[in-house]
């Protein structure tokens, strides 16, 4: 049953009322109290938590301490925040043995009872799972509705007598259609059991997720990413969770959904962040990429060799080549003695660590450390003692030995490493021999070399290659869990590196064939996850598309005969939505003139058209008095954003309006790739204005 909003206060109480809608009324102000009551108590909870934070300095017995208690509650603080638009719970589980309402975190009260169960705790598996084949002792489920943080109507599905709503709940299809203003929302209130599955997975296991438009991929990614850090905090609070995003808009957008769930301590970057330092884990420390300013840009034939995973072993055998075997002994002086190692035993030494294979850096110092040992073997059995550490290390430090590592095995950095490549032609072709041909190895090579790697004009495709180089060189910090949104278009070197960081840890893959946009975009899950390091990963579908109407859904998938890629078509259960495609005479014009009607609705607004048309775009509805943002200003007060094509993916809009899909289509090799990712990003309404024919696939 549904239950509207009613209020004693606004509703008189001479109104004829029946015994039913008084029991009905009362239970809707119950609700109201136990959510007042639950506010109160996660205000108090907050409060606590803040005194202690005030007072943490003077409790702590030493500076390293306080820092650290300092660290904790300042992080205690930030989950207990509460935003008072939010619901504090959404739904409620009645059991034979008692009641439990469940929200997007744990609050208890003064005694320490819990007043509203974590969506995460295992209690409220139940919510997402129980059904009236399968109840799991739930005699009711109640769902809530809300309007802007007050509690307006409740749903009651009686499990155990076989009632239940499904997709047909009016309160879940009113959350599911709700207008999009600002940044990507959470959907703890209506995650799917298809979903709730994924979410909940182990964290040992590695998922790929082949999820069609508005099947809710990237909010399951998330969400598996909040479960995670509630079932194994302190084991991933040292490990790190990091979320992986096409660009600055996409994370952006998806910001403020795991500091609503209560998790402040997650990372969120690109993959040009990774291998360029700019991403930090929340305690400060780097995510293990090379400082590199990126200031060049390739042409898209070097770019796409450069992305290419022989690369990877081009940098392996550039390296290796480094490594030269011994010729002539050594001898170090100490004191009134003279030590020598033969070339022979140090033979034996850099062939030992080869065979060890371990990160170069690390081998270098495990070569050095060797030696010393053959020395202090000798230091022992002339003199009967072992000689100590100050020792150890002047011998390390010695000019034999140091003259002798950097003749063998000589110090190398990732951006020095390439720049030899890319600069000097002989050593390209000696380490790429019977990998890339003569045509590939000429790309590749500058044509006015930079005389230092700090002079060079590096690219976001050097980056990638630097990262390549420092991983060979030393271990770079894994994190506990990967999720990474968008895959299809990773290339397998951006896989390799995102895999370098995960080598401990487990992943999360989202993405769709479908979109794959880059010139390297994936046709096959499977060797994606072979460059990620994850070759058993679990490949599961998501079809039922639960953002995107349908009638939307249909058009989009009218292109996919031509992507020649091997997924299902989209499906939707949406109904409501609405489509115009029709030609225009002047574009800016009916542009500006659909905007205007558009702003009639609720909800955000987006006008997508291929990146050269942006500006003129902007600059018309600006003279005509409409206020714009931009797609990574997801707070900005103007409801209408002009997004480029290009950076469209994984946004979402109530209202759509593609302008010239022919201009989208032929900006890039695989345009329609593009147009099919700009399409489905309307949840509510698209319009398609063109004056050119439509591309030939979507008019068919």
């Amino acid at each position: 049953m549904i239950v509207p909003a009613f209020d004693l206060a606004t509703d008189p109480p001479s109104r004829p009322t029946t015994h039913a809608g008084d029991h009905l009324a009362a239970e809707l102000a119950a609700e109201r109290a136990h959510l007042a009551a639950s506010r109160a108590a996660l205000r108090r909870m907050r409060e606590h938590a803040e005194g202690l934070f005030r007072s943490g300095a003077e409790t702590a017995g030493d500076g390293f301490t306080a820092e650290t208690l300092g660290t904790t509650l300042s992080r205690r603080v930030a989950e207990l925040a509460d935003d008072p638009s939010t619901p504090l719970f959404f739904g409620r589980l009645d059991f034979a043995d008692g009641t439990y309402h469940i929200g997007r975190r744990h609050v208890t009260d003064k005694a320490g009872e819990p007043m509203v169960l974590d969506w995460r705790a295992p209690v409220s598996r139940s919510f997402y799972r129980a059904s009236a084949r399968d109840p799991q002792g739930v005699r009711t489920r109640r769902r809530f509705g809300f309007n802007q943080g007050e509690l307006t109507s409740f749903e009651d599905e009686h499990l155990d007598r076989g009632e239940e709503y499904g997709t047909a709940s009016r309160i879940l299809t009113a959350e599911i259609e709700r207008p999009r203003v600002g940044p990507m929302r959470d959907i703890v209130a209506t995650i799917q059991p298809e979903q709730d599955e994924l979410v909940r997975a182990d964290l040992a296991d590695s998922v790929c997720v082949q999820g069609a438009p508005g099947t809710g991929k990237t909010a399951v990614g998330l969400h598996r990413a909040a479960y995670l850090l509630y079932l194994h905090r302190e084991r991933l609070r040292r490990s790190g969770v990091l979320i992986v995003g096409p660009n600055r808009a996409f994370l952006s957008y998806i910001s403020a959904v795991l500091p609503a769930l209560g998790e402040v301590e997650v990372t969120q970057a690109t993959v040009e962040d990774l291998v360029t330092s700019a991403a930090y884990r929340p305690d400060g420390t780097p995510t293990g990429g090379v400082s590199l300013a990126v200031r060049g840009t390739d042409p898209p034939e070097t770019a796409a060799v450069k992305h290419d995973p022989r690369m990877a072993e081009v940098l392996r055998r550039a390296l290796a080549g480094l490594i030269r075997e011994p010729e002539e002994p050594i001898t170090v002086s100490d004191g009134s003695y003279r030590w020598r190692i033969t070339a022979e035993a140090l033979r034996r030494v850099i062939e030992e660590v080869r065979q060890e294979r371990l990160p170069y850096g690390t081998a270098r110092e495990r070569v050095r450390a060797r030696v010393v040992a053959l020395l202090q073997r000798q230091v022992e059995a002339r003199r009967g003692d072992s000689p100590g550490d100050a020792w150890l290390r002047r011998m390390g430090r010695s000019k034999p030995v140091t003259e002798f590592l950097d003749r063998c095995w000589p110090a190398v950095t990732p951006d020095g490493l390439v720049h030899r490549l890319l600069a000097d032609p002989q050593a390209l072709a000696e380490a790429a021999d019977g990998v890339l041909t003569e045509a590939e190895q000429a790309l590749l090579v500058w044509a006015k070399p930079p005389r230092t790697p700090k002079a060079a004009r590096w690219s976001a495709a050097d980056a990638v290659l630097v990262d390549e180089a420092a991983g060979l060189i030393v271990r770079l910090p894994s994190f506990g869990h990967v999720v990474v949104d968008e895959a299809q278009d990773l290339s397998p070197m951006q896989c390799r590196a995102i895999a370098r960081r995960t080598e401990h840890g487990s992943l999360t893959l989202l993405g769709d064939l479908a979109q794959g946009t880059a010139p390297w975009a994936a046709t096959d899950w499977r060797e994606t996850l072979r460059h990620l390091g994850k070759p058993d990963a679990t490949v599961v579908p998501l079809t039922m598309g639960f953002r995107v109407p349908a009638a939307v859904v249909a058009l989009a998938n009218r292109l996919l005969p031509a992507l020649a890629v091997d997924v299902p078509p989209a499906e939707s259960l949406r109904r409501d939505g609405t489509l115009d495609v029709r030609a225009v005479g002047d574009l800016t014009t009916a542009t500006v003139a659909e905007v205007r009607a558009a702003l009639g609705h609720e909800g955000s607004i987006a006008v997508i058209a291929a990146d050269a048309d942006i500006e003129p775009l902007r600059a018309a509805l600006a003279g005509a008095g409409i206020a714009t943002a931009a797609a990574d200003e997801v707070e900005a007060a103007a409801r209408v954003s002009v997004v480029p094509a290009t950076v469209a993916k994984g946004l979402e809009y109530d209202h759509v309006i593609v302008v010239e899909p022919a201009r989208i289509v032929a900006a890039e090799p695989r345009g329609l790739h593009r147009l099919y990712v700009v399409l489905t990003r309307a949840v509510s309404r698209l319009t398609v204005l063109h004056t050119a024919p439509l591309p030939e696939a979507l008019a068919a």
